[in-house]
């Protein structure tokens, strides 16, 4: 079987699957390391002609990190298309598995059910969550909304995103109303933006940062036992 990834998270599910089925990733696919697949382009404008070329069995993709025309051109082009959502940890599970078992037609990984273990194993958060602000850009400041897959983790860690309940996914709020928002914790990824100790959290004066790997965070796939492990002492 042939598969072109358009999603980092789910070229590392399928690298760590079975990495002998990818023919197609994207420049942003960045786990794991060594990967000799084919590049694409990027999420947001792979080379449809190229990945035409590469004539997979399979495409797989995000209805967020990938762009409807691009997916309508692939699919009138005659290859199967599978788009997965992915909101919740509990939509990562139940995409990751459509994907690996269904689509690519592989038996259930064990990394899979260790995910599912460690984040199953988590003590329930104690007390009222912290609520927090997470900046995924600057200039202009975008923050994580509503309906967010780093959102449902982080709540489930213990920590409230201030901006849950925005109209908007990715907001943009400006600096000034940011600080006034009654965070108590600015959670600061090294991605999409690079966030660094001398990059963002000066900009939040008095108020704790937690710098975490963006990886943890943001991506579904083998990262997730990892997260279990590492995020909850990063984000106290």
């Amino acid at each position: 079987m042939r598969v072109v990834s358009l999603v980092p998270s789910l070229t590392e599910a399928v690298a760590a699957t079975a990495p002998g089925l990818l023919t197609g990733v994207t420049d942003w696919c960045t786990h794991p390391a060594g990967l000799t697949a084919a590049r694409i382009g990027g999420t947001k404008n792979p080379d449809v002609a190229a990945i035409t070329a590469l004539a997979p069995d399979l495409v797989i993709a995000n209805e967020e990190e990938n762009r409807a025309p691009d997916l309508a051109a692939l699919r009138q082009a005659g290859i199967d298309v599978l788009v997965t959502e992915i909101r919740t940890l509990d939509q990562a599970f139940t995409e990751l598995d459509r994907v690996l078992t269904t689509g690519c037609g592989l038996p259930r990984p064990r990394w899979l059910d260790e995910a599912v273990a460690a984040w199953a194993a988590l003590p329930a958060p104690s007390g009222s969550p912290r609520p927090a602000i997470v900046p995924i850009w600057r200039r202009p400041w975008m923050v994580l909304g509503s309906d967010t897959f780093a959102g449902d983790l982080l709540a489930r860690l213990g920590v409230r995103n201030v901006y849950a309940h925005h109209a908007e996914r990715y907001p943009r709020i400006p600096l000034a109303e940011l600080n006034g928002s009654g965070a108590e914790l600015v959670v600061l990824p090294d991605e999409p933006y690079r966030f660094t100790t001398d990059d963002g959290p000066e900009a939040f004066p008095g108020l704790p940062a937690a710098l975490v790997d963006g990886r943890l965070l943001t991506w579904y796939g083998p990262s997730l036992l990892q997260a279990a492990r590492e995020l909850p002492s990063a984000l106290r």
